[in-house]
């Protein structure tokens, strides 16, 4: 096994201290929450979580706020992934593979606009405004 290098620790050290600073919630107005109960788990909610963290990172937002919670109660579309974005009403989508999460931080989160076939809840229509926000 090779020898890590002062060098390959400070570039890991940076790289996790990235990960962790999307859990902050300070100066973030954009929070994803992926479902990471039992049944999310089994379904790929990890891959999810990471995909998520990769498009986020890959992109150089720093407004966003990724964390985890346990079951949302959806789990006959898990990976489900909640999704609030100043302006536009709280998501919540479905069956969320790696390639859709990073449909989302692309078309919902930067894009701002909503992804309608992967919808499981959003608010009711009398809450919105006439242009589906």
């Amino acid at each position: 096994m090779a020898k890590l290098t002062l060098d390959d620790l400070r570039k890991m050290r940076a790289e996790k201290k990235q990960i962790m600073a999307l859990r902050d919630s300070e100066n973030k107005d954009v929070h994803i929450v992926v479902g990471m109960g039992t049944c999310g788990i089994a379904a790929g909610a990890k891959a999810t979580f990471g995909a998520i963290v990769d498009a986020i990172a890959e992109k150089g937002l720093t407004n966003v706020m990724v964390r985890q919670t346990g079951c949302m109660g959806l789990c006959y579309s898990e990976p489900t992934v909640e999704v609030v974005v100043p302006g536009m009403p709280p998501i919540i989508y479905g069956n969320v593979t790696p390639e859709v999460a990073n449909e989302i931080v692309e078309e919902h989160v930067l894009g701002k606009r909503l992804l309608d076939n992967l919808i499981c809840d959003k608010p009711a229509i009398d809450i919105m405004d006439n242009k589906g926000n």
